[in-house]
C-alpha cells in the first residue's frame, strides 16, 4: 500500500462513519511515520486496519468492512481495503495511545487518522508471530527504522506471557544480528 492509498482508505472511512478521527493499526500504520522509502515488504499489504473511536459493540468496525472491505466495490475498483478492528485486535505496549501518530493531510480532507508509533507496532507484529509479521518485522528492522532498546522496552510494557517475551526478545535480537 501506498501513502496516497491509504489516504484514500482515511477519507472514505471517515465519510462512511460520519466521524473525523480513526486510528490504524496493523502493517500499514508504519506509513504515518514513513510515508516514503520503506522496504517492499514492509508496503505488500492491500489491507489497512482501522480502530473506530467509541464503538464498543463494534457496530462501526463493521461498517467500515462491509463497506470497504475485501471482496468490496471500493476494493474492485481501488485494490486497497480496510478491515474495521477492535481495539483486542492488537497487544500493545501500555500508553501507546500517547505516542499514536496523527495523519491529517489534505487528500484525508478532515479526517484525522492515529498511527501506532513503529515500535508499538513491532511489539505487536512479533506478538502475532506470524510468517508475514515477521517478515515485515526483519524488513523494519534492517531498514534501521526502529532501536532495539526502544523494542526491548516495550516487551516489558506489554501484556503477554514471559514465554511470549522471550520469543519476543528472541527475534528482536535475532533481527538486529544483520543489521
Amino acid at each position: 500500500m501506498r501513502r496516497d492509498e491509504m489516504e484514500h482508505l482515511i477519507r472514505a472511512a471517515g465519510t462512511i462513519l460520519n466521524e473525523d478521527r480513526l486510528i490504524i493499526v496493523g502493517s500499514q500504520s508504519i506509513l504515518g511515520r514513513y510515508a516514503n522509502g520503506l522496504p517492499e515488504e514492509a508496503t505488500l499489504s492491500q489491507e489497512l486496519d482501522i480502530l473506530p473511536f467509541d464503538d464498543p459493540d463494534e457496530r462501526k468496525a463493521d461498517l467500515i468492512t462491509g463497506t470497504l472491505g475485501e471482496g468490496s466495490l471500493f476494493f474492485e475498483t481501488y485494490h486497497v481495503y480496510a478491515d474495521g478492528v477492535a481495539q483486542s485486535t492488537s497487544r500493545l505496549p501500555r500508553n501507546w495511545e500517547e505516542r499514536l501518530i496523527p495523519v491529517l493531510t489534505d487528500a484525508t480532507r478532515g479526517v484525522t487518522a492515529y498511527c501506532l508509533e513503529p515500535h508499538d507496532l513491532l511489539i505487536a507484529k512479533y506478538l502475532a508471530n506470524r510468517e508475514k509479521d515477521r517478515t515485515f518485522c526483519r524488513a523494519i528492522v534492517q531498514s534501521g527504522l526502529v532501536h532495539m532498546k526502544t523494542l526491548e522496552e516495550r516487551v516489558t510494557e506489554t501484556d503477554c506471557t514471559l514465554e511470549e517475551a522471550a520469543r519476543v526478545l528472541g527475534a528482536i535480537r535475532n533481527d538486529f544480528k544483520s543489521v
